[in-house]
């Protein structure tokens, strides 16, 4: 099937995502990040953005890639899901996607058991999965980041 849309491209370890040009405000070079006690596993911890304290979330660990450490050249997409915004580590951004050109297979046809996959370009130079952030935390992961940044809140960066 072909969907019109825009999508933001990224990187990470080699493999291409995107996300939806209308929940990404911006991409900038990463900083260090302070560590969030209490948060999820998928959460790497918080950064200050604009006066914003936000949650860094660890795409790596999401999708079963190996850790690693924040290196220079990494950046930041900051993004807005449903109920936040969001900053994801990534390795590099890709530029814009525009969907008339690319077919679009949705994600319940490839990848049932992958919520955080909301569906996959189909390029000429290969696929690009598109990654749905309002997926990436359980509700169990929400409130223990919600809990975890009210924390953060009453005691500072």
């Amino acid at each position: 099937m072909r969907h019109a849309g825009q999508w933001v491209l990224f990187f990470l370890d080699g493999g291409r995502y995107a996300l939806p040009l209308g929940s990404v405000d911006r991409i900038v070079r990463a900083v260090q990040i302070t560590p969030l006690p209490g948060a999820p596993a998928t959460v790497l911890g918080a950064v200050d953005v604009a006066g914003q304290v936000l949650p860094v979330f660890n795409l790596r660990r999401r999708f079963g890639l190996r850790d690693r450490p924040l290196r220079a050249h990494d950046h930041f997409l900051i993004a807005r899901t449903a109920e936040r915004a969001a900053v994801l580590l990534i390795d590099s951004p890709g530029g814009l996607i525009e969907g008339s050109s690319h077919t679009v297979v949705d994600a319940h046809e490839i990848a049932a058991g992958m919520p955080h996959i909301s569906g996959v370009i189909v390029r000429a130079d290969g696929l690009v999965l598109i990654h749905d952030l309002d997926q990436f935390l359980s509700a169990a992961e929400a409130r223990a980041l919600d809990d975890a940044m009210i924390q953060e809140a009453r005691h500072g960066t």
